[in-house]
């Protein structure tokens, strides 16, 4: 969508409903594009981190242990001593 800058405040609701169609909308002064209004992205959905690579890599040694002995077993010493 184009809309000048005008339109920007008479036509607000237009402009709204295009955003929400995911529609950038093209910002225009003096017929040419000074801008561009992009509708907000999704937030990334969080990965679980049993999923993480890294776990993957010690697959073999660490069978049927979940993420926490893992760490645990990593860390070693230096987390246990507090």
């Amino acid at each position: 969508m184009k809309a000048s800058v005008v339109e920007l405040r008479t036509k607000m609701k237009e402009v709204l409903r295009a955003l929400r169609r995911n529609e950038a909308v093209d910002i225009l002064y003096h017929g040419k594009v000074s801008g561009t209004i992009f509708p907000p992205r999704k937030a990334p959905r969080k990965k679980e981190i049993k999923n993480h690579p890294f776990f993957g890599m010690y697959e073999l040694r660490y069978k049927n242990q979940g993420v926490d002995e893992i760490m645990n077993d990593l860390r070693g010493g230096r987390f246990r001593a507090f």
